[in-house]
């Protein structure tokens, strides 16, 4: 049953230690979740990235090549700026990452090697909110995290992956959605916001072929604004959303 949009925002676990984000492109995770990840690593928790591909498609003006090596650089910067040191990237191609079992069995490697209670990813769903259209990037690596982490517990599915040494790993307890139009948890968003709109800026070469508004100004203005929209439903405190599936 569909939860009511105005019902109270559940706090997220924080009986965890260890957590993996999987999504589509650099900045994906900093449009969507850092100020939730800056203070999951302040409290000690680990928490490691995995970008199914490089973003290389995603300036108009810079060239792919160009592209790809830039935008790795500036998502381990972000990423260092919320305490996250475990960068990687499984090079699928950006823009046209398939949903199917290639993509299930990277990412279901991914959660082995990490050995993570909870995974996090990015809006799945067609839309964002039914207002518009989301990536098919998007769309593919989120349904196959959420498959992905029941892969991972499975030896006969991907047995390939334990002839690498990657055993079957069964520990993954929830997966929480972030950008969701049907969020049911959420995290405080005071404690990281600063650092948040800090990793966020460091995407700084996509933020200026994006907008020509000042950088600091759009991005404060873009994460303030989700955060504070979210307090409603969250005792008035600005949050973090997600979409969170128990497994």
């Amino acid at each position: 049953m569909t939860e009511p949009t105005n019902a109270p925002l559940q706090p997220m676990p924080e009986d965890w230690q260890r957590a993996l984000a999987v999504v589509a492109h650099p900045d994906d995770l900093e449009y969507g979740c850092s100020a939730a990840v800056a203070a999951w690593t302040d409290a000690g928790r680990h928490v490691a990235y995995v970008l199914t591909s490089r973003g290389e498609a995603g300036i108009d003006t810079v060239d792919p090549a160009i592209c790809g090596p830039l935008r790795e650089r500036e998502q381990r910067a972000s990423a260092a700026v919320v305490g996250v040191e475990s960068v990687e990237f499984l090079d699928h191609q950006d823009g046209v990452i398939e949903y199917g079992p290639a993509l299930r069995r990277d990412i279901a490697a991914a959660i082995r090697r990490h050995r993570t209670e909870l995974v996090i990813t990015l809006n799945h769903r067609d839309t964002w909110g039914g207002v518009a259209w989301n990536t098919p990037d998007h769309v593919a690596v989120g349904r196959a995290t959420l498959d992905a982490a029941a892969d991972a517990g499975n030896r006969w599915i991907f047995p390939e992956l334990i002839e690498q040494g990657l055993q079957p790993w069964n520990g993954v307890r929830w997966v929480a959605v972030a950008g969701s139009a049907s969020p049911t948890h959420a995290a405080d968003a005071t404690p990281g916001l600063e650092r948040a709109v800090r990793s966020l800026l460091e995407h700084r070469t996509y933020i200026e072929a994006l907008t020509d508004e000042d950088p600091e100004t759009y991005v404060r203005g873009f994460l303030t604004a989700n955060a504070n929209a979210a307090a409603e439903r969250f005792g008035g405190r600005p949050a973090v959303t997600f979409e969170l599936f128990g497994r």
